[in-house]
């Protein structure tokens, strides 16, 4: 407040003191009048302090009290702070009211959870998608969209990747959840309808399983010529190289082929794999013996140690496809003569497959890419090994099948190691012996 202010309630009170004591002298009355002048004073301040309590709490829009030195200054310093106050009450509510129309517009379903999960607002695409009503304001999300898979997804607190389910009013429309943490415990979720999307994926793997349908018996015939042809002598002395090459690129066409297909049909196929036991270190014993068969002219030393008491349940033929193509594309980019480590073994509560390297690595911008179809890091070494390209988005589809994820660690010059990991559900313990085993050829 200003010095003139005070000054003014300074020299108010003076006077009042001063005109008490006047008095008291005079009427032989001082004590009296003084207390006589204080109450007077402190009823002054009470009246106002009423004043200023009934102005703000029902009269906020309206011009604050009249009223003369340091009350004036304080009706006004409220006055100018109320001021304020509802301009950022309407820069709040404009922008609420903005942020409202703009999510209102959004094609992807918006709700906004509390800290208990109840529902505090959602737009109407939310209400459409997830069958939501005005009047479903306040209750728990829970009590109205039941499905199992959300339920889990909710409760866990992990949403570094979106769920996938139908809608529940829909079951033709298939939606992808993504919550969104904020504030304390509060979540945002956003509900996107992929319907259209997965139909188009659909169309696509369709189209590459018919086309390789479509391939798999003229290439089958060219190649039964080319095997005619390779053993009549006389065509075989005169265009051996070019019917070798012919060959070689329909065995690489009939790879090809094989892969599209096993990859359509692993992407095609969203039931869990078969709850079978599968001898994992047996399959991998066989993987080792087609290995050291494929290498017998390169050198390469072809490690593996493993469990004998770890099996995984799942699907074998599908499993078995996965580990040869980690172990087979390690042989393909290994310089001569190298080393492949297998290790299969406990790790984390679940079970673990490593296959490790000594080849000529792969560098870090490559790696997020590489389960990608028909990605490759060199194409031109990739064609020379026999690579396809589809190797790796193999062992992609296959472990999401088995619940199980690959890492990569590489380093160009240094290496690479794959590693697929395995849940606990998925292991089972076989105790046909006690001892891992260590084998080396």
């Amino acid at each position: 407040m200003p010095l003139n202010s005070w000054s003014e309630e300074f020299w108010r009170l003076a006077s009042l003191i001063t005109l008490c004591l006047i008095l008291g002298l005079v009427f032989n009355k001082i004590v009296l009048l003084l207390i006589m002048g204080g109450t007077l004073y402190l009823g002054w301040h009470v009246f106002n302090l009423y004043r200023l309590d009934r102005w703000l709490r029902g009269a906020s829009h309206t011009t604050p009290p009249e009223a003369r030195g340091i009350w004036g200054e304080v009706f006004h310093h409220f006055y100018l702070l109320q001021k304020r106050n509802n301009e950022h009450k309407k820069k709040l509510t404009a922008m609420l009211d903005r942020f409202q129309q703009l999510t209102t517009a959004m094609p992807d379903g918006t709700v906004v959870l509390n800290a208990k999960g109840g529902i505090e607002w959602f737009n109407d695409a939310a209400g459409r998608l997830l069958g939501l009503r005005h009047q479903d304001v306040g209750q728990h999300i829970l009590n109205l969209v039941r499905q199992p898979t959300f339920v889990g997804y909710l409760e866990q607190y992990d949403f570094a990747e979106p769920l996938e389910l139908n809608s529940p009013v829909d079951e033709k429309c298939s939606l992808q959840i993504h919550v969104v943490p904020y504030g304390r415990g509060q979540r945002l979720i956003v509900a996107r309808d992929i319907t259209r999307l997965q139909q188009l994926e659909q169309m696509r793997r369709d189209f590459v399983a018919n086309v390789s349908h479509e391939l798999r018996t003229p290439l089958t015939v060219i190649t039964g010529y080319l095997e005619t042809l390779t053993d009549d002598s006389d065509l075989h002395a005169m265009w051996g190289q070019s019917l070798k090459v012919m060959q070689e690129q329909s065995d690489r066409m009939q790879h090809i082929v094989e892969d599209l297909l096993l990859l359509a049909k692993l992407e095609g196929n969203n039931t869990p794999p078969p709850h079978d036991p599968v001898s994992v270190p047996s399959l991998l014993a066989g993987i080792r013996d087609d290995a050291v068969s494929l290498t017998a002219r390169k050198g390469h030393r072809i490690k593996l140690d493993m469990d004998e008491n770890l099996w995984l349940y799942g699907n074998e033929q599908q499993l078995r496809s996965a580990f040869s193509n980690l172990v087979f594309n390690a042989i393909r980019y290994m310089p001569d003569p190298g080393t492949v480590t297998i290790n299969w073994h406990s790790a984390n509560g679940g079970a673990q497959l490593d296959v490790q390297d000594t080849g000529i690595g792969i560098a870090a911008h490559h790696i997020s890419r590489l389960t990608e179809r028909f990605y490759r890091v060199d194409v031109g070494r990739s064609r020379e090994t026999g690579g396809t390209g589809l190797g790796l988005a193999i062992v992609k589809h296959v472990l999401n099948r088995h619940r199980a994820t690959l890492k990569i660690y590489s380093k160009p010059e240094q290496g690479s190691t794959f590693s697929c990991r395995f849940p606990s559900h998925a292991i089972m313990h076989h105790s046909n012996t006690a001892n891992p085993q260590s084998v080396t050829k």
